[in-house]
């Protein structure tokens, strides 16, 4: 009896290891998603250099590797993420866009400046309180990150919506033009087997 409850307790145990270890490996794919974006680089917005932004992005998710906690290191690739998917719909945005100026300078300026100004404080500091905000610079940095995060959310989910209205107009004018009304995705219907040739 003992020797199945040993092994019933080895089971469960090497099964808690494999999801441990599963996870861990999970995380590590989303931390160490490969950089180098500037080998294959999307179309974007006129005036927007592309190859700057590329090559920022790529420099933050370097320079943080390792030396910050997993939660924001995984926001920082997010981050990377977003924008560089982000980039060849530019080339729709109106000309002055306050979205294209934030794409822009979350990933040249903002996201940058905000991990150097952490990285650049001793490690021994991270978890120390400063009186002037009553927070500490790990918790300043988390929030500052997820701010850049949070705005960056806001304009893909305006693309999706614009995205998705494009469609409902679509669906509306095939509906006016071939008379269906399934949602403007049917093909036009058949010729009756009788007929030859187009329609007058």
């Amino acid at each position: 009896m003992l020797t199945t409850l040993g092994l019933a307790l080895a089971v469960v145990v090497a099964l808690g290891l494999l999801a441990v270890l599963g996870a861990a490996l999970g995380l590590a794919y989303l931390i160490n998603l490969p950089v180098g974006t500037s080998r294959r680089l999307p179309k974007a917005a006129a005036g927007l250099d592309v190859r700057a932004i590329a090559r920022a992005l790529d420099e933050a998710v370097q320079m943080t590797s390792g030396r910050l906690p997993s939660d924001i290191q995984v926001r920082v690739t997010e981050i990377r993420r977003e924008i560089i998917e982000l980039l060849p719909r530019t080339a729709a945005f109106p000309l002055g866009s306050e979205d294209l100026y934030v794409i822009e300078r979350t990933a040249t300026d903002y996201l940058p400046s905000t991990l150097r100004a952490y990285l650049a404080l001793p490690e021994a500091s991270a978890a120390t309180l400063l009186p002037q905000v009553g927070k500490t610079p790990l918790q300043l940095l988390r929030e500052q990150v997820q701010l850049l995060d949070d705005r960056l959310d806001e304009i893909t989910e305006a693309v999706r919506t614009q995205d998705a209205d494009q469609l409902i107009a679509n669906g509306r004018f095939l509906e006016e033009r071939f008379g269906q009304r399934a949602g403007g995705l049917a093909l036009p219907p058949e010729e009756s087997e009788g007929s030859i040739g187009p329609s007058r």
